[in-house]
Order: structure tokens, then C-alpha cells, then sequence
């Protein structure tokens, strides 16, 4: 099938444009001025785009895909602003979806940094007054620490002589009971009340938050979904939603272990890097080296600033990454690894370094996050060739706790995104959906004025590591694509490129950069073919 855009203004990179396109059987095979393709268009379905802007299909190179879907129906704290509306919305979820007695509450996207009546992180005590009779797990924006009522607490088994989960904790109070808090590895204790959804449920959750990130431009994205205990299960539901023609993206999996007996039996089972088409693929292994900032548990060379007690978590020890890392190696499979804190960073690297041996990175391991860094470790990407997968968006909140945390010197040469493309560092951007929106615009807003979303302050935060427009685009579209091996047709509106692109409401280019975040996806096209219209 062959289409003919025309009438638009097609980003090529920087400071180039053309008028048109032709895309036949899912690729682009002319790109030109209207007057150039005019004469190609017969036989094609003619699609005017009205003068718009046309961007190469967003490509996000971290999120939980199937999260995002699942977090459509939990109990939304995202725009709580206190410990007090916590309890009124879990009342009020309980109330109006008639959730009978017994029956598990799951919450996300609680910020202690928000609450104005007492900025702590919820406790078991507060979850109680929203209900005894349900078990209720209440987990934070970062995902990186939850809080379970009295209830969920007991039905897990927790009580004050459950010993700490290596790679995370059990927090307690000064009498050595559960202040309901979990961190890290100790979360999964809570996984016993999860119900088990059916491959059916988790098919309609994939495609629906497909349908989500088309209506956002995304084109392609690099879900962690796939995990120690579920990788079959999610994998099969992802081929269901492929099999029935729903897919309205191309994901690229990063399969999550955190322990080196998983890793060894997906690898036996038969899985390579790179098996898969055009429009699902297998990707390299994810991993937890650390936690979060907001939560203290991004693990740090110094203590926090805020809370001496403490640098941080580790979720590996050395040799267990050293050994991870190398099974994947040899197995063919890159390494995507989390890793926040600079400590965390700086172990990652070090694995990495001992691993290569100064060879070329030719798998392309990366770090997803590398928040709090300084140069010399942002030099260690350079040298290494080491991939940066970062998410802009986190400077919304993120801008406004970091000195407190890390202090001023370190604040100052983190999230250092300008840094990062002057050095020549693959940096690649996503979001962390649904840890924060997957909203593109609200993405490029950050990168680009290194604001948050109110648009303060207003000469942005560390203006110095403020991106051009165009960098930003291309970090979100061709370096993504680069992270998945796809650099040579996808991610760029050029011949034999596949037609995926989304069209914008305004020209992004010629616009204020302040009103970036007003600009709306009008289209999506993915192999062009349109898969949303506003």
C-alpha cells in the first residue's frame, strides 16, 4: 500500500525540512518538496497534512509499557498534595468502585515533597484510616518504595521479626515494629496479594496503554515488563495483542533479572537479543544496581545531605553484578542497567570497564537513569562507550530536592544532559512511564528549559545544561533508536526509513520554547498507516 504526505513541513534534523513524503509497504521511499512528489502519487492515497509539522514517531527508551496500563485503574495519588486528601481519595476509591471487604487496594504515585501538612512518606497508620477491612499497598511516585496497611502487612507476613530483604528493608519504628515502609527487594514480600490476571486482562491492558502512547506520538518504546517470575506470561500476552493486529507501537523488550538463576534460564530457554521483526523485538537485559532520590534509596559515594543515616541502597553486590553482567556478555545480550546514585553509577561503570577491557562496547550496554553524576564520571561514559538512557522529565520534580539531597557542588553536575551530548555520549531520552507521564511535550519542555511544569524558575534550573530543540528531538527519536540497533531505519523522516511519524498541532520550531508544553499530537502514523487522530 502506498501513501502520499504532502502539504507539511517534515523534520529532517537540524534546520532541514522537506514538504512530502511517499511511504509504501510501511517505509518511506521518497522524501521532497510537494512539487517533487506530485508527479510519484499515482496510485497512492493522498493524505494532506494541512501545513503541520511532522516529527519523526517518539521513540521512549524507558518506560513499563504494561505499568502504564495497569496504573489506569489503581488508585491515582499522583496529584495528591497531602497525608490527609490520601485518605479521602482511598475512601472514595473504595466507596465508588464498590470494592468488597478483603479484597486488595492497590495505589501509586504518593510524594511525601508534596504533602503540605507533614512532608513525611505514608505510614501503615495512615493507610488504616482509610480501611481495616481491606488490604491496601500504597506505592510512591518512584516505585521504589511502598507502604502497606495493617492488614496487607499481616496477610504477607510481615511483623517485626521478618528480617530485611538483602537489597532492601523493612522499615521499623523505635519499638522494632513495621512502620508498613518497604524499599527495594523487600517489596516483592508484597507480591502474594497481587492477583494473578488472566492473559486475556493483560492483553487489553497492553493495547490500551499502546492506544496511549500513540495519542502522545510515540511511535516505539523500550518496555520493562519482562521480568524474573512473569517473562513467559508477559510475553505470550504481547504476542496475543500482536496476532490480533492491535498493535498501535513497536516495543523493543528490556528483560529485567535480578538474580543471576533467572538470567542463566532465559537465556537456556532460548532467547536471543534482537530476535523478533520490525514490531516486537527482544532487547537486552535490565537490571537494579539502586533505588530512588526521592525515596533516600538511590545508592551515594557520601551520605545524603538530608539524611546522614544513610547513602543510599545497594540491590546487587559487586560480584553479583560482575557476574550478571558477564553471563549476559557472553550470551550476546547488552545490559541496560538502573543505576541513580553516583555510587551506583560509578559501580556500573566499573563492571562495565573490568568486562570490556578497553574492547569496543559492540552490544551496547547502557545505564538507565545516571542522574547524580559528576565529570569525570560522565567522561567514563564517553571512553567506555557506555549508552545514557535518561528522562528529562524527572527534572519537574527532581529540580527541587537534589541540592538537599546531594548538596549544591554535586546538584550542579547532575542531570547533565548538554554535558552528555557536547562529550558525544549516546544519550537516549525516555520517560519512566508511568513513574512520570509519558507525555513527549512535557518531556521536551524539560530538556530544552529545564523547568518544571509550571514553568519555574524562569531561567531554568542550571540553564547551562539546557538542550537545543533539535538535540532533544533527535535524543528522543534517532538515539533512541540507536539504543535498539535500529538507527538505519528508524527514528529520522528520510528514505528507507520506516513512516512512523506524528503531526503537531503548531510549528514546534517557531513557537516560544515556554509553550512547548501547550503543543498536542493531531496524528500518529506508524508504517504509514494512521494509528491516532485527535
Amino acid at each position: 500500500m502506498k501513501q502520499a504526505f504532502i502539504n507539511g513541513k517534515f523534520y529532517l534534523n537540524e534546520g532541514r525540512f522537506a514538504e512530502a513524503v511517499i511511504s509504501e509497504n510501511g517505509v518511506l521511499t521518497h522524501v521532497g518538496t510537494d512539487s517533487e512528489i506530485s508527479s510519484l502519487t499515482a496510485g497512492c492515497e493522498v493524505i494532506d497534512m494541512g501545513g503541520r509539522t511532522v516529527l519523526p514517531g517518539f521513540n521512549d527508551s524507558h518506560l513499563h509499557l504494561y505499568n502504564v496500563g495497569v496504573m489506569r485503574s489503581l488508585l491515582n495519588l499522583m496529584d495528591v498534595t497531602s497525608i490527609e486528601d490520601c485518605i479521602a481519595a482511598g475512601r472514595s476509591y473504595i466507596v465508588n468502585n464498590n470494592i468488597a471487604p478483603n479484597r486488595p487496594v492497590f495505589a501509586r504515585g504518593w510524594n511525601q515533597d508534596y504533602f503540605t501538612d507533614c512532608p513525611r512518606p505514608l505510614t501503615r497508620y495512615d493507610l488504616d484510616k482509610i480501611s481495616a477491612e481491606h488490604p491496601i499497598i500504597a506505592t510512591r511516585a518512584c516505585g521504589h518504595l511502598a507502604t502497606a496497611n495493617s492488614l496487607a502487612l499481616k496477610l504477607a507476613g510481615i511483623s517485626r521479626n521478618t528480617p530485611d530483604v538483602p537489597g532492601g528493608e523493612i522499615r521499623k519504628d523505635e519499638h522494632g515494629e513495621p512502620t508498613g515502609l518497604l524499599t527495594e527487594n523487600a517489596l516483592a514480600l508484597l507480591d502474594c496479594l497481587k492477583p494473578a490476571p488472566s492473559i486475556e486482562d493483560m492483553a487489553a491492558t497492553i493495547k490500551a496503554a499502546m492506544e496511549y502512547a500513540a495519542s502522545h506520538g510515540i511511535t516505539s518504546v523500550q518496555t520493562n515488563d519482562l521480568r524474573n517470575e512473569n517473562w513467559r506470561t508477559m510475553l505470550d500476552a504481547y504476542n496475543l495483542v500482536y496476532s490480533r493486529n492491535q498493535g498501535t507501537l513497536r516495543t523493543y523488550h528490556q528483560c529485567c533479572f535480578t538474580d543471576i538463576g533467572g538470567l542463566q534460564g532465559f537465556i537456556a530457554a532460548g532467547q536471543k537479543m534482537g530476535q523478533g521483526n520490525d514490531m516486537h523485538k527482544i532487547g537486552p537485559i535490565k537490571m537494579f544496581v539502586d533505588g530512588s532520590l526521592g525515596a533516600h534509596t538511590a545508592a551515594m559515594r557520601n551520605p545524603y545531605h538530608d539524611e546522614p543515616g544513610t547513602a543510599g541502597v545497594y540491590c546487587m553486590t559487586i560480584e553479583q553484578l560482575d557476574e550478571m553482567v558477564k553471563t549476559a556478555n557472553n550470551a550476546d545480550f547488552g545490559c541496560v542497567i538502573h543505576a541513580i546514585g553516583d555510587g551506583a553509577i560509578d559501580m556500573v561503570l566499573t563492571a562495565y570497564e573490568d568486562m570490556l577491557a578497553g574492547s569496543p562496547n559492540k552490544l551496547r550496554h547502557g545505564i538507565i537513569h545516571c542522574q547524580i553524576t559528576d565529570l569525570p564520571l560522565l567522561e567514563r561514559f564517553k571512553k567506555t562507550d557506555v549508552l545514557a538512557l535518561v528522562q528529562p522529565i524527572f527534572l519537574h520534580y527532581d529540580m527541587k530536592v537534589v541540592e538537599s539531597r546531594v548538596g549544591k557542588e554535586l546538584a550542579d553536575t547532575s542531570y547533565a544532559f548538554n554535558t552528555m551530548d557536547k562529550l558525544g555520549i549516546h544519550a537516549s531520552y525516555g520517560t519512566d512511564a508511568p513513574i512520570e507521564d509519558l507525555n513527549t511535550m512535557n518531556n521536551i519542555h524539560c530538556a530544552v528549559n529545564r523547568q518544571d511544569l509550571k514553568g519555574e524558575p524562569a531561567h531554568g534550573y542550571n540553564p547551562g545544561e539546557c538542550v537545543s530543540l533539535s538535540r532533544a528531538i533527535d535524543n528522543y527519536t534517532i538515539e533512541s533508536a540507536y539504543a535498539s540497533f535500529e538507527e538505519n531505519k528508524k527514528g529520522r523522516i528520510a528514505p528507507g526509513f520506516l513512516a512512523d511519524m506524528c503531526v503537531l498541532d503548531r510549528d514546534i520550531f517557531t513557537i516560544n520554547p515556554v509553550e512547548i508544553m501547550d503543543v498536542k499530537v493531531d496524528m500518529t502514523i506508524l508504517g504509514g498507516n494512521i494509528v491516532y487522530k485527535r
